[in-house]
């Protein structure tokens, strides 16, 4: 039996960011249960993976925030919903999150947004440009960091009769699981990356932007070695730089200049995550401002690895500390260069109990199944 259900999602551009995953993983959930399911998007890497049999695909220009393309894009909108007629129009950024208000007033649809991260603003005009993320019919934090966030900074826009719920993002559990893995695709990348396993690899995953805090861990690494008084590990910093080719020429000259040349090697791109993950024994995300919900972490815990993450955002919720990994002082590369210390120095054993603690955390919280089911029960609240 078909239901009456029809999502439309609307999203900038779909490529690998958890937004965009997320996404992507709703719009096939809801196909598999029987609802209508469609994406509104400019484009991105991850259009080409969508099942076109099962998800309608519309392609326009809401990622811009041109005022005008932006009324455009409600315009084009109120066409599809009506043609369609779509129940819910969910969004998942604020230019497009703007048209999408026009729309679903105009054709007095349900209106629903994601909130996935916290939006800089320095002034009035840009915190109502923000606003546009609570001004729907339920409010989806990805994570308590997030709810705290929208609650302590956009209060006035809050309605009290719109719902506002926390829904952890989730990631598949089934493609970061470490028994996946075959041993001869292990050696490959290894030979890729062209390191020796014989000691142990510290990876620090995500692109190459300074809050991310690639400056931090270099010199955290530094620390490390000064203590241990050897290159006694591998170091992989793996991320695009995404055009930002000047900071990525500054850690350069710092990883010369505390002379970790031989020690750390900067990988672009691998298209296999799950895989870096596995090869490496220690994950560490250092980032500087808060993440809003942090992937690196949860899916180093889903691959079973040790992670060692800034003590702030998004990693407080998925990390426990000590038992599914550590956490550091944010910001203090003194404290980042103690707990790397420490998991180098950890015994096997307790480096196995961490991981198996890490990914039965993961499957129990952040399983994308969880996400998705979470998601469209809301759906179905809302309508009813």
């Amino acid at each position: 039996m078909t239901s009456n259900i029809k999502v439309l999602q609307v999203i900038p551009k779909l490529g690998y960011g958890g937004a965009e995953t997320g996404c992507y993983d709703i719009a096939h959930y809801l196909t598999e249960n029987n609802c209508k399911s469609f994406i509104v998007t400019s484009g991105g890497e991850l259009t080409r993976f969508i099942k076109k049999e099962k998800v309608t695909l519309i392609r326009l220009p809401v990622h811009s925030k041109n005022p005008l393309i932006i009324i455009f894009n409600a315009i084009i909108l109120i066409f599809i919903i009506l043609f369609n007629n779509i129940s819910i129009v969910h969004a998942r950024s604020r230019a497009p999150a703007w048209s999408c208000l026009f729309a679903t007033k105009l054709t007095r649809r349900k209106f629903v947004t994601t909130f996935h991260g916290t939006y800089n603003f320095s002034g009035k005009l840009k915190k109502f440009y923000n606003s546009v993320m609570v001004r729907s019919d339920l409010i989806i934090a990805g994570s308590n960091f997030i709810f705290s966030h929208i609650k302590n900074n956009y209060s006035e826009f809050l309605n009290s009769k719109k719902k506002f719920l926390v829904i952890f993002r989730g990631i598949n559990v089934d493609y970061f699981d470490p028994s996946t893995k075959l041993e001869s695709d292990e050696k490959n990348l290894l030979n890729e990356w062209e390191i020796n396993k014989e000691k142990k690899i510290v990876l620090m995953p995500g692109r190459l932007t300074s809050w991310k805090g690639q400056e931090l861990f270099i010199e955290a690494i530094n620390l490390v070695k000064i203590e241990l008084g050897y290159e006694a590990f591998h170091v992989v910093i793996l991320g695009n730089n995404q055009g930002r080719d000047l900071y990525k020429k500054k850690l350069i000259r710092l990883t010369e200049q505390y002379r970790l040349t031989n020690q750390i090697k900067f990988i672009d791109h691998c298209k296999d995550m799950a895989l870096a993950y596995k090869i490496s024994d220690i994950i560490v995300s250092a980032s500087i401002e808060p993440e809003a919900f942090g992937r690196v972490a949860v899916e180093a815990q889903s691959m079973e690895k040790l992670i060692i993450a800034s003590n702030i955002g998004g990693s407080n919720e998925t990390i426990i500390n000590e038992k599914t990994g550590l956490l550091f002082e944010s910001g203090d590369a003194q404290s980042l260069s103690k707990k790397i210390v420490k998991a180098i120095t950890m015994d096997e054993s307790s480096l196995k109990t961490i991981g198996e603690e890490g990914r039965k955390n993961i499957i129990k919280k952040f399983n994308v199944e969880k996400m998705c089911f979470s998601t469209y029960s809301e759906y179905k609240r809302l309508l009813n």
